[in-house]
C-alpha cells in the first residue's frame, strides 16, 4: 500500500498477496493497525498529497497524483483529515 498508495486497490487483492480470505485479512489488518485497509489507504494518500501541496504543487493536481479521482472528495477528505483546505496551505 505504501508504494502502490495511488492506485486502485481492492481488499480482495491484499487478502490474496496475504494468502488469505477478504473477511480474514480486513479483520487481521484491523487488529494491527486500527483501521480498515481502505481508511489506511485514505491517510496515506492525504499524507502524500499534503507533502506535495506544501511543496508548491497545486491542490487538484496533489489530488490526481496520490490516486484520486474526485477533487471534491479529495478536498472533503482532506479537510476532515488536516482540519483545513489543502488550498490554505
Amino acid at each position: 500500500m505504501e508504494q502502490n498508495y495511488s492506485e486502485k486497490i481492492e481488499v480482495s487483492t491484499l487478502a490474496s498477496i496475504a494468502g488469505m480470505s477478504p473477511s480474514t485479512f480486513f479483520k487481521s489488518f484491523k487488529s494491527v493497525t486500527t483501521e480498515s485497509p481502505i481508511q489506511y489507504l485514505k491517510k496515506i494518500r492525504l499524507n502524500k498529497a499534503h507533502y506535495l501541496v506544501e511543496r508548491g504543487e497545486k491542490s487538484y493536481i496533489a489530488a490526481y497524483k496520490v490516486g484520486y479521482l474526485s477533487q471534491s472528495q479529495f478536498s472533503r477528505e482532506f479537510k476532515k483529515h488536516f482540519g483545513y483546505n489543502a488550498t490554505e496551505i
